[in-house]
Order: C-alpha cells, then sequence, then structure tokens
C-alpha cells in the first residue's frame, strides 16, 4: 500500500493556517511530507501496522512556526562561546558579569558578548567609563554589542588592536568622542565598529567546527519554541558552511533560507556583495536555500543613522533639518535590486526609517516596470509613511516585522527619547493587512532576547510587553487578530521568504513541520497567549523537541 501513513496525528485543536480548511481533528504524515488532513474518520484508511499515533487530546497542534528574520548563528554563539548579557542590565552589573568572566580568561584573551542596553550608550560614550570597562576586564581587549547588534562598545586596549586613535578614526560610521578630552569614548556607531570585528577576528575567531556548534545550538532553541523554518538576515561564508554542513550530516532541523550580505554595516563579515553572491549556490542543500540578499538602506533611530521625511528633533549634534542618510542612491539600490533579480534570488532590506521604506518602495516600482517578480521585504518596517502603505501591496513588497522589538520596553523608550511623539506611531499592522501586504513575522533575535514566537503572537494583538516588564501599550489602534497574528507567524512569513509552497501550514504535500502547545493559545486571552508550554516539536514528520 503506497498510501499507508507513517505517522497520524489526532486532536481537539489542529489549526492549519490554511484559510481552506482552518481547524480539523486529523493529519497524515508519510515520508515526512503531509498526506491529508480532515476529520479522524478520514484518517482510518491510512492506517497500517506500523503507522504511529500521536493523540495530542486537549492539548492544541499549529503549524510549525516561520521566523523571517533572525540571526541564529550569532545567538547560538553568544549562547556557547561568548559573554552573554540581558540588556536590563546596569553599567554596574554589565562591569561585574566582565569582571567574572575576565577572572577565568588568558591574559590577551578577548572579552565578546552582548548586549548592552541602546539607552545605556549615552551614559557610556566618555573616557571615565572606558577606564572602568579596562579595569573590569584586567586590561584583555572588550566587545560589547548594544541591544540592536547594530554598534559596540569597546574598551582601550580593543581600540588599540582596531588601530583606532584621536588621529585615526574610522571613515564609516560615526566614532562618539569624549565630550572633554576629544579621543574616542569606545562607543562605536555602525560601520565604524567593523575595526574591532577584524581585530578580534585577526586573533583566529571561530573554528568550522565552532561555527557549526552555534548554528546548531541556534536552530536548537529555535525549536525549542517551536520555530521550524526562519530567514536569517546576514550571514558569512562560515554560516553558510555550517548550515550546508549540519544538513549534509542530517542535522539541520528547520528549512533556512539564508541572506547574502550586499553591504555591510556591522557585522564585518568578508566576503560581501557580488564576491559573496557568486559562492552562494556551493552552499545549497536540500533544507538549506541562500535565496536571499540582504542590503542594508539605513542604521537604527537611536543613533540617528535611520533615514527619516520629516527631520529629527533639532539637537546640538545634528542641527534643526537632519534626516538621516541612506547608504544608496535610488539609482544604486535599483541597480542592485535588478542584479539580484537576475540571479533568481530575492531581498530583504533593512529600513528603520520611512524615508528608507520609501526609497524601497521607488526601487521597487522600477523593478516591477521592468518586469521583475523577485520578492522584496522591507525588513523592520516600523515607520512607514500613510500614502506608502497601500505601495507594498500595489508592489507586491512584504513587510518584514519583528513584534519582540517594538512592544513597550528599551527599545521603543529609546525611540521615544530620540523621536519624541513619533515614535508612538511605529509598526502599522492593521493598516498593512487591510491594505492587502503581506505582513511576516520574525524576532531579529539575538536583538530580541529570546526567538518565543508566542511572544510575538501576543505582541500582535495586545500592543503591549508580553512578560510585563514595561508598561503601556503602543498605538493599539494597530493590533490585529490572533488568528491573523498565527498567519503572520507561519504561512506569510513561509510565502516571504519563498517557502510557502515547502511549509507554513498543514496542507497535504507540504513538510509535515508542526508544534504541539499545551493549549489553543489563541482561543484564550490574548494576554495568556506566551505562557502556553511548547510540549513538542516535529520537523518533516520528525520530534526534534519536547517528548
Amino acid at each position: 500500500m503506497t498510501d499507508v501513513a507513517d505517522l497520524i496525528v489526532t486532536g481537539s485543536v489542529i489549526r492549519t493556517a490554511d484559510r481552506a480548511n482552518p481547524v480539523v481533528e486529523a493529519f497524515a504524515v508519510r515520508d515526512g511530507r503531509i498526506l491529508a488532513v480532515g476529520a479522524r474518520s478520514d484518517m482510518e484508511g491510512l492506517r497500517g501496522r506500523r503507522t504511529r499515533l500521536l493523540e495530542v487530546g486537549d492539548a492544541a497542534v499549529y503549524p510549525g512556526f516561520v521566523d523571517v528574520h533572525n540571526h541564529h548563528a550569532l545567538a547560538g554563539r553568544t549562547d556557547l562561546f561568548e559573554l552573554s548579557l540581558a540588556p536590563s542590565l546596569t553599567l554596574d552589573q554589565v562591569l561585574d558579569r566582565v569582571r567574572e568572566k575576565a577572572a577565568d580568561l588568558p591574559e590577551d584573551a578577548w572579552i565578546v558578548g552582548g548586549a548592552v542596553a541602546t539607552t545605556l550608550l549615552p551614559a557610556l560614550a566618555n573616557t571615565a567609563s572606558r577606564r572602568r570597562l579596562d579595569e573590569a576586564s584586567g586590561g584583555r581587549p572588550v566587545m560589547l554589542m548594544e541591544d540592536s547588534r547594530h554598534n559596540r562598545w569597546a574598551n582601550s586596549r580593543a581600540l588599540e588592536l582596531a588601530g583606532i586613535t584621536a588621529q585615526s578614526i574610522p571613515d564609516a560610521g560615526v566614532t562618539l568622542l569624549d565630550p572633554d578630552d576629544g579621543t574616542p569614548s569606545g562607543v562605536l556607531l555602525e560601520a565604524a565598529g567593523i575595526p574591532v570585528q577584524e581585530a578580534y577576528d585577526r586573533t583566529g575567531g571561530l573554528t568550522p567546527q565552532q561555527h557549526a556548534a552555534a548554528s546548531r545550538r541556534g536552530v536548537e532553541i529555535l525549536n525549542s519554541y517551536g520555530v521550524t523554518t526562519f530567514q536569517d538576515a546576514g550571514v558569512s561564508v562560515d554560516i553558510l558552511r555550517a548550515l550546508a554542513d549540519l544538513d549534509g550530516a542530517d542535522e539541520l532541523h528547520a528549512w533556512v533560507v539564508s541572506s547574502l550580505l550586499i553591504n555591510d554595516e556591522i557585522f564585518g563579515f568578508d566576503p560581501i556583495g557580488a564576491a559573496l553572491l557568486d559562492r552562494g549556490e556551493e552552499f545549497r542543500s536540500r533544507h538549506h536555500r541562500p535565496d536571499f540578499v540582504k542590503i542594508f538602506l539605513d542604521g537604527v533611530p537611536p543613533a540617528h543613522t535611520a533615514a527619516f521625511l520629516d527631520p529629527y528633533p533639532t539637537d546640538a549634534a545634528h542641527g534643526a533639518h537632519f534626516h538621516g542618510e541612506t547608504t544608496m542612491t535610488l539609482d544604486e539600490l535599483t541597480g542592485w535590486l535588478r542584479a539580484v533579480a537576475e540571479r533568481g534570488l530575492g531581498a530583504k532590506v533593512h529600513c528603520t526609517g520611512d524615508g528608507s521604506a520609501r526609497l524601497v518602495l521607488d526601487a521597487a516600482q522600477r523593478l516591477r516596470s521592468e518586469g521583475f517578480t523577485t520578492p522584496v521585504q522591507i525588513a523592520h518596517g516600523q515607520f512607514l509613511a500613510d500614502s506608502d502603505i497601500p505601495r507594498l501591496a500595489a508592489l507586491n513588497v512584504s513587510a518584514d516585522i519583528s513584534p519582540f522589538i517594538w512592544y513597550p520596553g528599551v527599545i521603543p523608550q529609546a525611540l521615544a527619547d530620540v523621536l519624541g511623539d513619533r515614535a508612538e506611531h511605529s509598526q502599522p499592522n492593521r493598516a498593512l493587512l487591510d491594505a492587502g501586504a503581506l505582513v511576516a513575522g520574525g524576532s531579529d533575535w539575538p536583538v530580541s532576547e529570546s526567538p518565543n514566537t508566542l511572544e510575538g503572537l501576543q505582541g500582535l494583538v495586545t500592543r503591549a510587553d508580553p512578560l510585563g516588564r514595561a508598561p503601556g501599550t503602543l498605538w493599539p489602534e494597530q493590533a490585529i487578530t490572533a488568528e491573523e497574528a498565527l498567519e503572520v507567524f507561519t504561512i506569510n512569513a513561509a510565502t516571504a521568504m519563498g517557502l510557502g509552497a515547502e511549509t507554513g501550514s498543514l496542507t497535504p504535500g507540504k513538510s509535515a513541520d508542526f508544534v504541539v502547545l499545551a493549549r489553543d493559545a489563541i482561543a484564550g486571552p490574548a494576554d495568556e497567549i506566551v505562557r502556553t508550554p511548547v510540549v513538542s516539536t516535529w520537523f518533516a514528520g520528525r520530534r526534534v523537541h519536547g517528548h
């Protein structure tokens, strides 16, 4: 019998994220694919002597969660090999953690890790704070990322090894100087931090085995939250190789779409651009698809590196008419998108200001007029002009959103400190959905502290901090329904990254990727979604987490 199932799953609530058949009682799996969905009685003819049965009872089954934007290997690396810091730590607490780490290291060893809160940066941009970091590290070089992962805090020894002095300041990015003596403070914004990253890399960095371990650990953590598909938003050759090697050893328990860096404002990877695109196909494997590129079109608002249509509020450093800048002109961006489309790749474009978002839409309009249908994602899309919202659907540009980093908390506070009242009107997700845009959910982990999709679901519905760390709501009129939020983190995200035919819903023919939750999370109170335990996670019909 060719239609005998390997596995039949039954339960009270199975949500498929397929609008044609949204809730079913059962589904059957064969060779890692969904064979059939429907009523329990529909599965009887597919049951054989060796068919395994999974009866979940009052638990609920959802499609495996899909994360359209994370940095799994960076998170895995921090977890295994670096100093892991919660952004909620004070300066004194950060220094204590550095001191503890230094006690176990050789005298010349680097201390790297993160994340330091964005809101701490102003207090760090001085010689006194840098010297406190020197003391805590015992003179060892230190490089800590802040929570957006766009900026770094380095101590004196790290600056020395990077060749950063008052007479030799990086051309790119912004090096914050001590206001009293004019020397580099150690706070390095955007690409100004890359020389420090390169100095660390010259000491050897990670071995290929450690890169593989970092990716394996990143996927393992994602699986623990029910995530079975994700897009890494900026990869190196080392990460590409690690993913392909894991897949070749049957140890990659997720669909992965990699984004090849066109430009690099923060990571310090080499090669990037055309040289990296030329190598992408080397690393394609069964579950790993190097199908996208990543373009940084601007930075982040707290550092005044995001590009806005209206100027930032007046301040002493930037004056009254500062809008921020994009890394490319319209012609340059269009040229890259055209070159990418000719290779058959999609583009994820980092935009945190409404000015950079408009530039993407203008470039996409040119691209579509030339007949190119390549996928384009606006990554973050947190600020959009009202007149641009309908353009996403019209131009088939998807919104890659990360609710983990915009509901009330450290980063929104940093936005408010810089933008004032404008910060209260970010992430117009209700308006995007109503306009027909494809809205896809991502965690941006480890910019977010956790890739727990349930946090993202709850944030989309309540517009409040799911963990109760900060009071208030953010533009509550832009809330969406729980059912819509589930689509955002399943079929929508899979579609945005080009995997809608493979996964994202429990539909016959697709990969049998699903998560078993202790209860039907989205059917209960919205402020209880995040408290729902993950019982087990299944990828291609195999359990990869839980029991």
